[in-house]
């Protein structure tokens, strides 16, 4: 079962949450092999619907006291550009795509993704670039 796991943390990220629960995007995701996905949607207005076929699996909730297991489940993890989701993928050893939020566009967040990227631990785009920033996708 190979699952992709994207969160938002305590934030709404409302963009990322529509972008890869698109008809599209998940028609995208299952053709990657992916079987499972799920989405972590914080205070977010966008709730897609949870379902689930013989090949495909979407989960969807609002918070948990912890991500690590989904993390630990997780082949790739597609996050917002908060520190903690970012270290917290990366201590597990997790591929990780970060996603800047362009309306919120804090410098801290861009120059964190940046850093990292240059480091080689990462990639990160914005989700009108999503399905180009990475070979997972």
């Amino acid at each position: 079962m190979k699952c992709m796991f994207v969160t938002v943390g305590t934030t709404s990220f409302d963009d990322l949450i529509a972008c890869v629960s698109a008809p599209d995007s998940l028609q995208k995701i299952e053709s990657l092999g992916y079987n499972r996905l799920i989405l972590q949607i914080g205070r977010g207005t966008v709730v897609p619907e949870t379902f689930s076929t013989e090949s495909f699996t979407l989960d969807v909730y609002r918070y948990k006291d912890s991500l690590k297991e989904d993390i630990r489940k997780a082949d790739l993890v597609i996050s917002h550009a908060g520190a903690g989701s970012c270290l917290e993928a990366l201590e597990k050893g997790k591929p990780l795509v970060v996603v800047i939020n362009e309306k919120l566009m804090n410098s801290h967040q861009l120059e964190l993704a940046k850093q990292l990227h240059k480091e080689s631990h990462l990639f990160y785009c914005t989700c009108s670039t999503l399905r180009h920033c990475t070979p997972a996708w």
